[in-house]
């Protein structure tokens, strides 16, 4: 950031009276500029045994298979965000269950927020989508996942079903993780 959003003029970064890290300060105005992490909702729909991925028509990891999600708007819940993200890449009504899935990604400030859904209906590709697909566990493009966030969802998914209990899994994604997974670039 180098401009205040209020006034115009330059910022500058360094930790405010009473704060703890760093943010951008417009000594003009006295805007304190907070940046936040962002927040990603959406689905994990199930229909039967299988469950549906959509194939990314869009930057990053386009190609790769995922879970319906987004980054959640200003005004709406993370429910409906879900559901507007469902809608949006797999043109599928869905019954919301239960937060299933919350990962914190500290390194890339972003938390994802996957609830548990069923499968309404017919779906299809969205804008955002090249294709959806249902998937039994032996069919999920393993390999092909765009994200670490969503194979640690459905590894929990098919752990669950196999327990019978599905309870709320939380855990945090580190840069580590993430090289494990895409390798170091």
């Amino acid at each position: 950031m180098n401009f205040c959003s209020q006034c115009g003029e330059k910022v500058r970064l360094a930790v405010p009276e009473g704060d703890d890290r760093p943010r951008y300060l417009c000594d003009a105005c006295g805007t304190i500029h907070y940046q936040n992490p962002r927040i990603v909702a959406g689905t994990l729909p199930v229909l039967g045994d299988k469950v549906l991925l959509c194939r990314r028509a869009i930057a990053p990891r386009k190609g790769y298979w995922t879970l319906p999600a987004g980054y959640m708007e200003n005004a709406e819940t993370t429910r409906e965000a879900g559901l507007r993200e469902t809608w949006e890449e797999a043109t599928a009504s869905v019954e919301l269950k239960e937060l299933y899935t919350l990962i914190d990604l500290p390194h890339i400030n972003q938390v994802y927020m996957i609830f548990l859904a069923e499968l309404r209906g017919d779906f299809a590709p969205g804008v955002e989508s090249l294709e959806v697909a249902l998937f039994d566990e032996r069919d999920i493009p393993w390999d092909a996942l765009a994200f670490p966030t969503i194979e640690r969802t459905l590894a929990h998914f098919f752990e669950d079903r196999r327990t019978g209990r599905f309870s709320l899994h939380m855990s945090t994604i580190t840069p580590e993780d993430r090289e494990r997974y895409f390798g170091s670039a």
